[in-house]
């Protein structure tokens, strides 16, 4: 990962930033390290599928398409792996910056940066082989979970942000956090809220047959939202039928 950074560096300032007669910030080189760190993960994944067909990589709630278009660039040319990007993000000025970036960076690996929401099936391909998302806010998280589900996606990378009473998840989370008694100082409850979110989270995904990690992608230092959860679809039905009893038990049905 390390050995990334610097191309990282090099390439935000050359597609973002230096466009706008600036330099990188403090916060784009933490940014760089993030991004570097994805595209780390992307590369072990993309090394696991058959090069018989083409690999499909969906960069979901994309931002500016950084991860994606990085990945074309600094993961799969040099591979000289076939592949194809897809960004998807909901922003269109975004994804006209990630467009023209696309244009900028010159490579040999189909980009495409759509327009739409990540909880719209229909802006989704069919069975990419990873969906990458660095920093998904709210329950784009879980949007990105269910779609990545729903399309039989091979690999998931997702790294989510922050978690509000949008996520599904935390109604249920401040219902137990009461019925436990669980002390009411916001810290505390917050780390459990947070930590029911993520088990919900782990267990829908391995009841819905991925084989789940969860890891720090970087140090805290970084960022605060540097869980990853590296999930890998198995399908290996006890361990399915095992997640799912108590995710049943998270869901209180």
């Amino acid at each position: 990962m390390d050995e990334l950074i610097p191309q990282v560096e090099d390439w935000l300032n050359r597609l973002y930033i230096a466009a706008d007669g600036a330099g990188l910030r403090v916060e784009d080189r933490r940014k760089a390290i993030e991004v570097a760190a994805i595209l780390g993960e992307i590369g072990r994944a993309a090394g696991k599928v058959s090069r018989r067909s083409t690999l499909v990589l969906v960069d979901a709630a994309a931002g500016k398409s950084y991860v994606g278009l990085l990945a074309a660039k600094l993961i799969f040319e040099p591979m000289q792996r076939r592949a194809q990007v897809v960004t998807i993000e909901l922003d269109p000025r975004r994804v006209d910056l990630g467009s023209q970036a696309a244009e900028l960076l010159e490579t040999r690996i189909p980009v495409e940066c759509r327009v739409g929401s990540v909880t719209d099936p229909g802006v989704w391909p069919r069975s990419p082989g990873i969906v990458a998302a660095l920093h998904a806010c709210g329950p784009a998280a879980d949007a990105i979970i269910d779609n990545a589900i729903r399309c039989e996606a091979r690999t998931l990378l997702l790294v989510p942000c922050c978690t509000s009473r949008a996520v599904s998840a935390v109604d249920r989370a401040m219902k137990e956090a009461e019925r436990l008694g669980f002390p009411t100082q916001a810290p505390v409850r917050r780390r459990f809220i947070q930590s029911w979110v993520d088990a919900e989270r782990t267990l829908r995904l391995e009841a819905a047959g991925y084989e789940t990690e969860v890891v720090e992608l970087v140090a805290a230092t970084v960022t605060p939202h540097n869980l990853l959860w590296r999930s890998r679809r198995v399908c290996e039905p006890v361990r399915m039928a095992a997640a799912l009893r108590v995710f049943r038990v998270f869901r209180g049905s």
